[in-house]
This record gives structure tokens, C-alpha cells and sequence, in this order.
């Protein structure tokens, strides 16, 4: 990269790291490999916050989320998990038809017993 390219993408770094060129291009290159790893990361994140959401809306309804995902696997109901965790958050009503279905299709599902709700004072 030249001179510019670096200075460029360097805009907004702290101290010398912004006008001095060979630091400039150890913080650039440096920060490139950040940005490159936490574009992966980011996807690995977001996967775990859905399974957390989907998890905590399947045990409302008595159901956790491994025997829930397996009932919709025996059902063949293909939603991915962003789409269930938008579900259990702004559709409840959908999302009960979707663990009912899920309880029905596996028997793991069928003897669970739905805690009560925590009342705070």
C-alpha cells in the first residue's frame, strides 16, 4: 500500500500512529487483522445470542431448546434460528404454535411441566 492509502486508513488512531509512517502501517496492517478475525467472530456471536433467545422463549413454555429444535427437525419446519429468536421476541403467539407443534412431534417434549412465573414485589 502507499503512503496515502495508509495515512487514509489510518484517520482517527491516537498519538504518532496517525502521522508517522512506519507506525502508522504496523497499526493499519495490525488493525486489518482485527477487522478480518472479528467478521467471523461477529457471525459466531450472533448465532449464540439466537440460541439464547430462542432457548429462553421455549422455556416460558416448558420446553428447552434442544428437544425443541428436534421436534421442529421431525416436523421438517425449516426456520433458521435469527428467524425463531425474532419470532420468540416480537411474535409470542406464533412462536406457542410453534413449540405446541414441537411438543406434539417429540414425546421428550410431552411431560414437561411449565414452572411457575417468578412475581416481584
Amino acid at each position: 500500500m502507499n503512503k496515502d492509502k495508509i495515512f487514509e486508513l489510518a484517520k482517527g488512531f491516537r498519538g504518532r500512529a496517525k502521522n508517522c509512517i512506519r507506525i502508522a502501517r504496523e497499526r493499519v496492517e495490525k488493525a486489518l487483522q482485527h477487522s478480518y478475525r472479528d467478521r467471523r467472530n461477529k457471525k459466531r456471536d450472533m448465532r449464540s445470542l439466537w440460541i439464547q433467545r430462542i432457548n429462553a422463549g421455549t422455556r416460558v413454555h416448558g420446553v428447552n431448546y434442544g428437544n425443541f429444535m428436534h421436534g421442529l427437525m421431525k416436523e421438517n419446519i425449516q426456520l433458521n434460528r435469527k428467524v425463531l429468536s425474532e419470532l420468540s421476541m416480537h411474535e409470542p403467539y406464533s412462536f406457542k404454535s410453534l413449540v405446541d407443534v414441537s411438543r406434539n412431534a417429540f414425546p421428550g417434549n410431552k411431560n414437561v411441566v411449565i414452572p411457575p412465573r417468578k412475581v416481584a414485589f
